[in-house]
């Protein structure tokens, strides 16, 4: 909802004058990619910045997949949810799979791939040719480095790419009870993707592809799908900023304080949390009546209704949410709730 982070802002206005070359060619694209790959620990990597989060999980999905194939995912994945079908439109079949708390386990994995190859009529079917997650997922909830361990495993078995989307990474990465870090993704992850519209730029995305060379012509397949940026510079120059003195992971420090202090005023006033979520999204159980007064006052988004009298909400922070205004919603809720 905000902006972008002012060392941003200042670094966009101190370069503003300074020629250099489009499409990701200039010195700060450069600098940025060496910086996210010894984040990464992975010096060998592609790394490329494409404008926003649709489009690269539409292209590296089209780049990875051959034209018969489809691409695993939670039924709550926001390629199957939240994309308006920009997956199917490229010609791929996102394959939903049951989930826990949003995130796909390495046991429905791998039955799922099992139950194509044992199906006699499998060649008249979709194949399943990648996975895609996201950490955090679309309930807010992290997948533990265990977790991810044994979901690559089965990838690798079955050879076929393990896809990570990062759109809010840095709340990842901030949140106390994450185990999972940049460079066991980079070890575990065929392709993922550094988020930064989400995460304290003004648009932007970084793809890192751990070995050089997987995705053959990505970079014109970028072009392709109109994910590519003429003045790459200004995406070059938000992420050097971001991976400059650590900054991609203290800005969601920021938002954890934040969902932290809602969380416990929710639980104060009697309101049932739901997902388990311990990022930047919180999710909460709310009567009709209660979600319609709060509306009244606050913005939030709907989630879902799980009966017929009680809606979930979502409230989101981040790297910019003000001290006052968490405040004033916990104030809010105090005042909705009060007997």
């Amino acid at each position: 909802m905000e902006g972008a982070h002012p060392e941003i802002l200042k670094r966009l206005a101190e370069t503003n004058f300074i020629k250099s070359a489009g499409y990701g060619m200039d010195e700060y694209s450069e600098a940025a990619g060496s910086k996210i790959r010894k984040a990464c620990n992975a010096p060998d990597a592609d790394v490329f910045f494409l404008v926003g989060g649709t489009q690269t999980n539409a292209t590296v999905i089209d780049a990875l997949l051959r034209s018969y194939q489809g691409v695993i995912s939670a039924e709550t994945g926001h390629v199957n949810v939240h994309e308006a079908g920009a997956i199917e439109f490229g010609g791929h079949k996102v394959m939903a799979l049951s989930h826990t708390d949003g995130k796909l386990s390495a046991e429905v994995i791998a039955k799922c791939l099992k139950d194509y190859q044992d199906d006699a009529n499998h060649d008249h079917m979709v194949m399943p040719g990648m996975v895609y997650i996201s950490q955090p997922t679309e309930y807010g909830t992290l997948y533990t480095l265990k977790e991810l361990e044994a979901i690559s495993k089965v990838c690798r078995e079955h050879k076929i790419p393990l896809y990570l989307d990062g759109a809010r990474l840095a709340y990842a990465l901030a949140c106390p009870v994450n185990d999972v870090e940049l460079e066991d993704i980079a070890r575990l992850c065929d392709v993922f993707y550094i988020g930064g519209t989400k995460c304290g730029a003004l648009f932007g995305e970084a793809v890192v592809i751990p070995k050089q060379g997987y995705i053959p012509h990505f970079f014109t397949m970028i072009k392709q799908h109109g994910a590519l940026l003429a003045k790459g510079r200004l995406l070059g120059i938000q992420f050097d900023t971001l991976f400059t003195d650590g900054l991609y992971k203290l800005i969601g420090e920021n938002a954890m304080q934040a969902a932290d202090r809602i969380r416990a005023k929710m639980r104060e006033c009697g309101l049932e949390l739901c997902f388990n979520s311990p990022t930047n999204q919180i999710f909460c159980i709310a009567e009709n009546a209660l979600a319609e007064k709060l509306m009244q006052e606050a913005e939030f988004s709907f989630w879902e209704k799980p009966d017929d009298t009680h809606t979930i909400v979502r409230c989101v922070t981040d790297w910019a949410t003000a001290e006052e205004d968490v405040d004033a919603l916990c104030e809010l809720l105090e005042s909705l709730t009060r007997k």
